[in-house]
């Protein structure tokens, strides 16, 4: 438990395969099932400030309360995930801690000092996310705070009742 953010509620992976990815965790780690989106829209994206036209790939499912995201940058577009990948790494990049009150935990983290690595947003107002320069010396410690009040909050929720008590059927779910 953060004292600043509350419980973590996500792990997020950047990988260089996706597919792949699921297949671990499906086959390895028996986690699903898992849906799946192969352009993520946003409305807006900034890295360290500028506007960057990223192209990513997402797939997420739960074990249990904590959801596992795993991030497939499709382009060079400057971003943490790209960051992440250049520097010869691939794996847990962030932990998501969720709010319904996105902008008061924003302001409280640039008011402890955290300074904005990249942000977004994802299907309207109340799909920002953002993801603070935390990792320094640990690989995997970057923080994001994600908005939950609106669609995504609802998606998040779904994704959670499909994972309890899923018999390994139908394992990759499309989202279009």
């Amino acid at each position: 438990m953060s004292r600043i953010f509350g419980p973590i509620r996500q792990n997020g992976y950047v990988v260089r395969d996706i597919q792949a990815g699921m297949r671990h965790w499906i086959e390895a780690v028996g986690v699903g099932p898992w849906f799946y989106v192969e352009r993520v829209k946003t409305d807006y994206f900034r890295h360290r400030g500028v506007d960057s036209p990223v192209e990513m790939s997402i797939a997420l499912a739960n074990s249990g309360d904590l959801q596992i995201e795993l991030i497939q940058p499709r382009n060079d577009a400057p971003s943490m995930y790209r960051e992440f990948l250049d520097a010869g790494r691939e794996g847990l990049q962030h932990v998501a801690y969720w709010t319904e009150d996105f902008q008061t935990a924003y302001d409280r983290a640039l008011a402890l000092g955290y300074t904005v690595g990249h942000e977004g947003r994802i299907g309207g107002e109340q799909g920002r996310f953002a993801y603070f320069d935390t990792e320094g010396p640990h690989p995997g410690a970057v923080v994001e705070l994600s908005d939950i009040s609106g669609n995504k909050g609802r998606f998040f929720a779904h994704i959670r009742r499909a994972a309890t008590d899923w018999d390994g059927s139908d394992p990759i779910r499309e989202v279009r």
